[in-house]
């Protein structure tokens, strides 16, 4: 389905307002073309030649002064329920698309910068709003007005009104001209804008890397590079614009008024029949109305462009795949784990596990370590089901975790991540994410069982302490156990904490460590970890090598097998020691 159809279905969920408006100006169209007819009146029966008609001449004036007064009352309730329609319009479109974009897979995040998702939902959806605003407006307006006007002008004299109908195929010749090569531009255009909004929340997040490195030059070049091209086409785009514009019209005006002259000069010789001076004010003043509508019509056709190719970039996201977010609930699960010959792939056959196998039963700390690159993390991806496996199975108590839903699967899990994320608000609605089925007594418990009030408590406003985006004005360490005091709240079955403690200081670590008996009863947690000294009591720890279980067992047992992993801890512990 084309983007304009998709588009007019959205438009036909408020038909309503949309409607009503049309209406509105339809009746203000119309009172306002009886005003040349009323002028001819006066001209030609009141004004005749050595007599002035006073009174009838002043109930035509008070009758046009009427009509163009309400025709300015139709057109403001016109112009508010048009807005309340488009309003409500692109209110739906966001929703749409922001509702999808929560049900696209991570892998889609992972290859569009946030800066271009961004785009998407505002600098777009906001160019769609400009074509129910603007261009419908204009072009209902216009239509509805050049319809009134030409059948004035049939009234008036049907040869010359013939005549002028020549001027709607041109128009729609020219548009097609047009759109043909605006597309393009406004294709550019738009993407550009989407890259630029990219490379600033790039450069935002990234400042102090860009300025530690003293990389301001180099990014002050590449966003000009960016900003140069949208500028090329833009002005490419202007210079259609304005061969489209008033040059177009003015030249069709030109030589319909040409037209005109002639016509109605021949007439007045060749025939013994005169126009009368109020049938040629009246033919001037509707062909001055005709070709404003019509440059009304011609000037919004690169918005006209502009809000289809945003569309047309609303409707990529609306027709990725997602997953309908689902409200299923399942009880809470044992927590057994079990890897039947998993192998994954992020792209075509290049494998980063590789048939890997292992068992991970209730209340297990299972611990993976191994190299960059090793699997660690894909491990995680493929538990939480940010992914699926490429070939095998995963099951927790004996359900393969691809036939439950994403979100009822992860009901029951909690996460900590190396880096992790707050959200602007509290640190109570951090820990709680909003959830109601969390009281405030849970996150109190939830911070006091990883030790948070200790490194929290000199807060001035305790928990109820704001938290800007990403939580930038708090220390990694408290950043760390607010997610730790997140996940704990949510009471999860199994527990991963991918790199939980590796970007804090050593008495945050110590407390963290201290909770980590407690977090662990009845639940089976998994540990990532470069730290080998904070996994010394794990059940079982996994050696992974370039997606590979290489060694497996207790911490002891692999000290004593003189393996990858003794290597490993001899070389942590003799970098301890410098």
């Amino acid at each position: 389905m084309s983007t304009g159809k998709r588009l007019t279905q959205y438009a036909l969920y408020f038909k309503g307002p949309i409607f009503l408006g049309l209406f509105f100006l339809t009746i203000a169209v119309f009172t306002e073309l009886a005003g040349p007819f009323i002028a001819k009146n006066i001209i030609d029966n009141h004004m005749t030649i050595g007599s002035l008609e006073i009174k009838p001449i002043a109930w035509l004036l008070c009758l046009y002064f009427i009509l163009q007064m309400s025709s300015a009352i139709f057109r403001y309730f016109m112009y508010i329920y048009l807005q309340i329609s488009a309003n409500r319009i692109v209110q739906k479109l966001r929703k749409d698309v922001f509702g999808h974009i929560q049900t696209l897979p991570i892998q889609y995040f992972d290859h569009l910068p946030a800066g271009k998702i961004v785009a998407r939902v505002t600098n777009d959806t906001e160019a769609v709003r400009n074509l129910y605003v603007q261009v419908l407006s204009n072009f209902a307006t216009s239509l509805i007005s050049i319809i009134g006007v030409y059948i004035a002008l049939f009234i008036l004299n049907w040869k010359m009104a013939m005549i002028a109908l020549i001027m709607i195929p041109i128009i729609y010749a020219w548009m097609i001209l047009y759109r043909k090569y605006a597309s393009k531009y406004n294709d550019v255009i738009r993407t550009k804008i989407a890259d630029i909004n990219a490379m600033i929340n790039e450069s935002i997040q990234g400042m102090s890397i860009i300025q530690a490195f003293r990389r301001e030059k180099q990014m002050t070049t590449e966003f000009n590079e960016m900003n140069d091209e949208h500028y090329t086409y833009e002005r490419k785009l202007l210079v259609l614009d304005s061969a489209t514009s008033h040059n177009l019209v003015n030249t069709l005006r030109l030589i319909l008024f040409t037209i005109f002259i002639i016509y109605f000069g021949t007439q007045s010789i060749s025939t013994t029949e005169l126009v009368s001076a109020g049938t040629l004010y009246a033919f001037v003043d509707y062909l001055t109305r005709l070709f404003n509508p019509i440059t009304n019509v011609v000037n919004q056709f690169s918005q006209l462009e502009r809000s289809l190719v945003a569309g047309n970039r609303i409707f990529e996201v609306l027709d990725l795949n997602g997953e309908k977010v689902s409200d299923e609930k399942i009880q809470r699960y044992e927590g057994h784990v079990v890897f039947e010959n998993v192998s994954f792939a992020y792209k075509d056959n290049n494998y980063v596990l590789k048939n890997l196998s292992f068992e991970a039963k209730r209340g297990e700390t299972v611990a993976l370590v191994g190299h960059t690159g090793s699997g660690k993390s894909s491990i995680m991806n493929l538990l939480f089901r940010f992914y699926d496996p490429s070939k095998g199975k995963i099951f927790i108590d004996g359900v393969d975790i691809t036939s439950v839903s994403r979100q009822t699967m992860r009901d029951h899990m909690g996460i900590v991540l190396q880096d992790p994320y707050l959200f602007t608000g509290t640190i109570a609605t951090n820990v709680s994410l909003d959830d109601p089925k969390i009281t405030r007594k849970q996150v109190e418990d939830a911070l006091k069982a990883v030790g948070a009030d200790r490194v929290l408590g000199h807060l001035e406003n305790g928990i109820d302490e704001p938290v800007i985006e990403k939580g930038s004005t708090l220390s990694s360490g408290q950043r760390q156990l607010i997610s730790f005091a997140r996940a704990l709240a949510y009471d999860p079955a199994i527990l991963i904490l991918d790199e939980a403690t590796s970007n804090i200081d050593t008495e945050t670590e110590e407390i963290i460590q201290n909770a980590m008996d407690v977090l662990k009863r009845g639940r089976t947690t998994f540990i990532i970890a470069h730290r080998l000294s904070t996994i010394k009591s794990a059940d079982r720890i996994l050696v992974l090598e370039h997606g590979v279980i290489k060694e497996q067992g207790t911490h002891d047992e692999l000290l004593a097998h003189g393996g990858i992993y003794e290597q490993m801890y001899q070389m942590q512990a003799k970098s301890l020691q410098v």
